[in-house]
């Protein structure tokens, strides 16, 4: 079954085809860097990650480009209000989006072009659409995007989404960055130094100013994958005026089709309704991790409501996560240790399952309904005595791919000290945990109570321990203990 997805330039499910065989061009709107992401942008980063590990898990080698817009009016009127330069303000805002990157684990992008360092690019985009009469120059300096002229040359504004151009106020002049969404403007390409933009400005053609927010992902876009590529992604708010606002100002210049395939994300609602500080409901990442939170659940979260649902985020789904995770790591563990060294080719039926999910439009629920229906049958399985080394280890190999889409890793596992213990992390790497020396205490206390059958001592001993963050948990090859 080939990857189908829903593309908003269509507004239907199609297949996703490349224009290259075996490589996939793929633009993300990146993050205006002028505060910490919020909850609601990280949905839509990770639904890009999850594109992107779909992608390769087909075998196909992505081009990943997001960019980084560190030049548009709010970061301005911050870097005003601050008495800053542009660069120190966006950079600690950078630094901090690919920490918050990181933390849930989603993979680097191969480019991430600033604003800032291609002007010259988006000056040559700008000075085409002028020869070409689609801009103009107005009399304050200021460049804009006709849209009478654009359709006056047989394109169509409009392409995302249908628009009524005898109720809108088609011809008029937005300089700002966003603009109502009932207005159908000429928008700002070259915006004129104005004496607010402080020392944010560069030389032009039509004088000193800056870049509008729309020509800016055109130009890094097409400077990097080319005048036409497969894959534009981002939220639903951007469908309209960015995203339209981009191919009409990219084909306008190139002649071009500019995007074959374009997806959007549907919005965030937390706790029921939508975010806001006066409701106390706006969360960034950082925000939650201090409420005890791991970017894994955070991740696990964001990852189980379809890309095109509306998704209500709370954090008795975060406790709900926790819950799942742990469900994941306690099955692949015990697999780790039925399959010892043994290595296997990855269970064919399992990994085919997943992909099936995948393959209809990126359909995650189904793709987790065959995750717990497979750990369900696994303990199953282990709890009967009916699972060999072989099994375990192609079920192994089967989760490993199957959480190379998921980026949810399992837990690391130390040996310290002669004692088993696993902690959750976000990334598998074997790291060093220390265990409190009234911690070893205790286990010791509880074994020596089984020993003595004294059942009742040794489940106040698993209670004692609970309170204090270990779970311990009897295997095989002894007692184990898991930082909570």
């Amino acid at each position: 079954m080939a990857l189908k997805l829903f593309n908003t330039l269509s507004r239907s499910i199609q297949d996703f085809t490349p224009s290259r065989k075996g490589k996939v061009g793929m633009y993300c709107c990146g993050p205006t860097v002028y505060d910490f992401a919020h909850i609601g942008n990280w949905r839509t980063f990770v639904f890009g990650d999850l594109v992107r590990r779909t992608l390769e898990f087909k075998g196909l080698a992505v081009t990943h480009v997001m960019n980084i817009t560190d030049v548009e009016d709010k970061i301005i009127k911050r870097v005003m209000e601050n008495k800053t330069s542009l660069r120190d303000f966006t950079g600690k805002y950078e630094a901090a989006f690919f920490e918050d990157l990181l933390t849930l684990n989603c993979k680097m992008p191969h480019h991430t072009p600033h604003a800032t360092e291609h002007i010259p690019e988006i000056i040559s985009l700008i000075e085409k659409l002028v020869q070409r009469g689609i801009a103009y120059k107005a009399a304050d300096g200021s460049v804009y995007f006709s849209i009478e002229k654009y359709r006056g040359c047989g394109c169509t504004y409009g392409r995302l989404l249908k628009l009524n151009f005898d109720e809108m106020r088609a011809g008029e002049r937005v300089k700002s960055d966003e603009y109502a969404k009932e207005s159908v403007a000429d928008f700002a390409l070259w915006k004129a130094r104005a004496p607010e933009d402080g020392d944010v400005f560069w030389p032009s053609p039509w004088g000193e100013g800056r870049p509008g927010w729309h020509i800016e992902c055109s130009a890094m876009s097409m400077k990097i994958l080319g005048p036409s590529f497969d894959l534009h992604l981002g939220g639903e708010d951007l469908i309209f005026p960015h995203h339209e606002d981009e191919i009409a100002q990219s084909e306008g210049a190139t002649g071009k089709p500019f995007v074959k395939h374009w997806l959007h994300g549907a919005h965030l609602l937390v706790e029921g309704k939508k975010m806001s500080k006066s409701l106390g409901n706006f969360f960034t990442l950082r925000d939650l991790l201090a409420k005890g939170f791991t970017g894994r659940e955070i991740r696990y979260l964001l990852l189980t409501a379809h890309y095109r649902e509306t998704f209500n985020f709370t954090l008795e789904g975060l406790q709900g996560a926790k819950t799942a995770l742990a469900r994941i790591d306690e099955c692949v563990t015990k697999l780790r240790e039925i399959a010892s060294n043994t290595v296997a080719t990855p269970d064919a039926k399992l990994l085919e399952q997943f992909s099936v999910a995948l393959d209809d439009d990126l359909n995650i629920s189904a793709a987790w309904a065959v995750v717990f229906e497979w750990v369900r049958e696994t303990n199953k399985r282990i709890a009967e005595n009916s699972l060999n080394a072989n099994d375990a280890a192609a079920a192994l190999a089967a989760w490993e791919k199957i959480n190379s889409v998921l980026g949810i890793e399992p837990p690391a596992i130390v040996l310290l000290e002669g004692i088993n213990v696993t902690t959750s992390i976000v990334s598998a790497t074997v790291i060093s945990v220390v265990v409190p020396e009234d911690v070893k205490s205790l286990m010791e206390q509880r074994q020596d109570a089984r020993k003595a059958k004294d059942f009742k001592r040794a489940d106040a001993i698993r209670d004692e321990l609970k309170a204090k963050g270990w779970i311990i948990e009897d295997t095989s090859k002894g007692p184990k203990l898991k930082k909570i």
